[in-house]
């Protein structure tokens, strides 16, 4: 089997999501090649699992200051680009299609005939989860943006649908406590994020942003490039992780055992939903801004336990060599089963 794989590149989530599918597929040694958009080819890091990797233009959006802005977003994206993209995608050589919320190998296997999987956190918005912040555009996105024949969603819990657990690529690593808090804002400014935590002196944090580009100290944090070896021991090891509220780094720190502080995209639905919903569930603390006093309350919290979830990653890619696409109610089944969430989890 000859897979095209699909990622959409804005944010981080999608690409770790892939890297935990490309070493599931590989296992049962199936060709795959890797389609990334969203974002200027340079900007992409630690690719090394998706091989010769190709990238297009796509679709993204543009933040500032912790919101996005959309007439900016209107300006900097080219749909003449992305149709010209769409067409010229030649699909000839592939069995299947998989797309994360990519819209180029979306839309090419809809023109051409070509069965398309899509496999995204964004799927689980089709089904009735909470949201918050969401609009008639919102809503339309969700469903037109990157169409597909069958369609796998995931999120941190079922709520009575045939909704996927997340795809986490902890590998049963021990964990640790060390005394620094992880912080990853990339929709925040720099200069604010230092302004908030150095009123945190006694404390130390360990700061990843896309504005580094090396290494440095700066009084009590530690800030640090864009790179995913290195985030993930730092996730490991640390004591607990503020950042914004997309799906998939949550989805590693409660299976880390992490306790989370999450500061939603204003302007960004998923996000503003996402951080909803693990409040609701009770795996969470949110902030709405940078808040001082909200941080200070949440540093005094005690330590979370661990979110137990199977290899999802493993099953779905059994589940498409087997190819009965058509049905993931048994898969949706028996994944939810292995899930073990902590006694104080609302659910």
């Amino acid at each position: 089997m000859k897979i095209l794989y699909g990622v959409q590149g804005t944010g981080n989530g999608h690409t770790a999501r892939a890297r935990a599918m490309s070493h599931a597929l590989r296992q049962y040694h199936v060709d795959v090649d890797f389609i990334f958009s969203g974002r200027d080819k340079d900007k992409y890091f630690s690719m090394d699992s998706f091989g010769d990797y190709q990238t297009r233009r796509g679709l993204t959006f543009v933040t500032e200051q912790g919101r996005v802005n959309y007439f900016k977003t209107a300006r900097q994206n080219s749909f003449s680009q992305l149709l010209s993209d769409i067409r010229q995608l030649d699909l000839s050589s592939y069995d299947l299609v998989i797309s994360d919320f990519e819209p180029v190998t979306a839309w090419a296997a809809k023109l051409q005939h070509k069965p398309c999987i899509s496999l995204s956190h964004q799927n689980a918005f089709r089904y009735p989860v909470p949201l918050k912040g969401a609009n008639w555009l919102d809503k339309k996105i969700i469903t037109s943006f990157a169409p597909a024949d069958y369609y796998l969603g995931l999120h941190w819990y079922h709520f009575e649908s045939p909704i996927l657990p997340p795809i986490v690529d902890t590998r049963d690593e021990a964990t640790e406590n060390q005394p620094f808090i992880l912080v990853y804002l990339p929709f925040e400014s720099l200069e604010e994020i230092t302004d908030l935590l150095l009123r945190f002196g006694s404390y130390q944090f360990v700061c990843y942003h896309p504005a580094i580009t090396e290494v440095e100290q700066t009084e009590n944090m530690m800030f640090h490039p864009l790179c995913h070896e290195r985030f993930h021991e730092h996730l490991r090891c640390c004591a607990g992780v503020i950042a914004n509220g997309g799906f998939e780094l949550p989805s590693e720190a409660m299976s880390y055992g992490k306790k989370l502080l999450l500061k939603p995209l204003m302007g960004q639905f998923e996000q503003q939903s996402n951080v909803a919903t693990l409040e609701m569930l009770g795996l969470a603390s949110t902030m709405e801004s940078l808040d001082v006093a909200l941080i200070r309350q949440w540093l005094d919290e005690p330590n979370a336990e661990r979110v137990i979830y199977p290899d999802v990653a493993h099953a779905i890619a059994e589940w498409i060599i087997q190819g009965r696409w058509d049905d993931h109610q048994h898969l949706c089944h028996t994944l939810w089963k292995q899930v073990n969430f902590p006694d104080y989890v609302t659910v």
